[in-house]
């Protein structure tokens, strides 16, 4: 028994404002969440010795220390399957970029696994497990955007129109852990209703600018990156002035623009990053790949768990 190509889908988030901070360090978000169409694929093949093998992932990254093994030998625990899986992935979401590649690998082996093995754990089993790996797993395994609050693991869904995304990798890569204990973060942004958000979504196709649209928000994470890392500075510097309204998403570095469609998304990527414009204005210092995602609707594993 085996499940092959099975998606792992990169997130954005559309705004993340930390609004204050627990008495044990942990910090009190408002963000939304949203899929995007960038994919890293993972191939499980039943074991029958109920040994974890890893192939594939991050290269420097050791097999104990992979969210992959970790989701797969929490799920062994909780449900004392005698199952073992053998599993390969390939990676095309960056690493260290906000875009939570690992955490949704994680929740996409958990999912996998609960099919594969038979386990039968519901929607809220798995995302208790999840919550044990990581802040950003439960999301994935939540399945649909979602307004999230507290340490980010209060979620409420969200109705979100349609829109594409141009992703921007910076040449340089973000650990998140520095980032929220540094001094300068802003942890007393004003909370927001979530009707207030999405209020602004149902009329975001009049706030544009140009033929991208308006963002809602901010990330109270980006000035703090921004200033801990110049060449993420220099990188988001270099698309203010090619004109691209651009937004970090998560602890960073990656940046998004939203358009209305994949089409305008694309046509502008091929405007500022083509050859052309990479020779000339010197971007691919700056800039190490791009990519046009649409929005999704929900995670292409919802409908693998019962809820």
């Amino acid at each position: 028994m085996a499940l092959y190509d099975v998606p792992a889908p990169a997130k954005i988030n559309l705004f993340l404002h930390v609004v204050g901070r627990r008495p044990d360090g942990y910090h009190l978000l408002e963000t939304a969440f949203r899929f995007v169409g960038l994919y890293d694929y993972l191939d499980f093949d039943l074991r029958p010795d109920g040994l974890i093998r890893r192939e594939g992932g991050l290269q420097d990254l050791a097999e104990q220390d992979d969210l992959v093994v970790k989701a797969a030998l929490a799920l062994q625990q909780a449900t004392g399957t005698h199952h073992g899986a053998q599993i390969n992935y390939r990676k095309q979401i960056p690493s260290g970029g906000g875009m939570g590649g690992g955490s949704s690998n994680a929740a996409s082996t958990l999912i996998a696994l609960n099919r594969l093995w038979q386990t039968g754990l519901d929607r809220a089993q798995l995302m208790r497990i999840g919550a044990s790996l990581g802040a950003d797993v439960p999301i994935f395994i939540y399945g649909e955007p979602a307004f999230a609050q507290g340490i980010g693991d209060k979620f409420s869904p969200l109705t979100l129109p349609e829109r594409a995304y141009l992703v921007i990798q910076p040449a340089q890569s973000v650990p998140t852990v520095g980032v929220f204990s540094d001094p300068d973060l802003t942890r007393d942004s004003p909370c927001v209703k979530m009707s207030v958000f999405t209020d602004w979504q149902t009329n975001s196709s009049a706030n544009n600018w140009g033929n991208y649209t308006q963002l809602f928000g901010h990330n109270d994470l980006e000035p703090v990156v921004l200033a801990k890392y110049p060449k993420i500075q220099s990188a988001a510097t270099w698309l203010q002035s090619q004109g691209l309204y651009v937004r970090m998403t998560g602890s960073g570095s990656c940046f998004f623009a939203e358009f209305a469609t994949v089409q305008q998304a694309t046509v502008y990527e091929q405007q500022i990053f083509g050859k052309i414009a990479l020779r000339e204005s010197g971007s691919a210092t700056k800039v190490k790949k791009t990519w046009v995602c649409p929005g999704l609707f929900e995670h292409p594993l919802l409908h693998w768990i019962r809820s």
